[in-house]
């Protein structure tokens, strides 16, 4: 793995059970990936394989990319069938060879990134031409940093501390202008969707 990109320390996963981002993210991209016909589908950060599982009940051949060591234990023991790879977006994706997938799924990656700039054009690499990246991550904004950090990380110690840096959180527009750089086409506004608390 990079060293600058201190991503699989920054990621902590105890069972195979699906994360929050079932709540209010799959749907979406269940969705995407059907209205796409898509076939072929890889998770980048993937963490313990569970968005991996549930697109491959649905029918998809899925990849799964996640450098955490621990994490990635429980996605294979979960998926015995299901391809994973030790693999950073901010890490040389030879892994992946001459792959390549009709969507890519980045959630809760971006914002842990040192360079995204390099993990998005190695993510525009391994797409078809004119398919789709879908990713979430956190806005640069005082709201942000307020509710993953002072209430999640340090209040209610929801996640570990340390999780989240919000000097690596990116506004849209920054987002997007990374994004164009990279060869992406941009929607004209991005989907906020929010976390769902229990």
């Amino acid at each position: 793995m990079n060293p600058a990109g201190g991503h699989a320390a920054e990621r902590h996963f105890e069972s195979p059970e699906a994360q929050h981002t079932a709540d209010y993210l799959w749907r979406h991209i269940i969705s995407l990936c059907a209205s796409l016909r898509a076939r072929r589908v890889v998770d980048i950060g993937c963490g313990n394989g569970a968005l991996c599982r549930e697109l491959a009940s649905c029918g998809y051949e899925v990849v799964g990319c996640e450098p955490s060591a621990d994490a990635l234990r429980l996605a294979q023991r979960a998926a015995r069938d299901l391809v994973f790879h030790p693999l950073d977006v901010e890490d040389d994706p030879s892994a992946l060879g001459n792959e390549s997938f009709d969507v890519a799924i980045a959630t809760e990656v971006i914002e842990h990134l040192v360079d995204p700039d390099a993990a998005l054009d190695e993510i525009r690499r391994v797409l078809r031409p004119g398919l789709f990246f879908f990713f979430d991550t956190l806005n640069n904004n005082k709201l942000s940093g307020f509710l993953m950090v002072t209430i999640l990380e340090d209040l209610i110690r929801a996640l570990p501390r340390g999780s989240h840096d919000p000097a690596k959180f990116i506004r849209p527009e920054t987002l997007v202008d990374i994004l164009r750089t990279n060869g992406f086409r941009c929607p004209e506004q991005f989907m906020g969707m929010g976390m769902v608390l229990d």
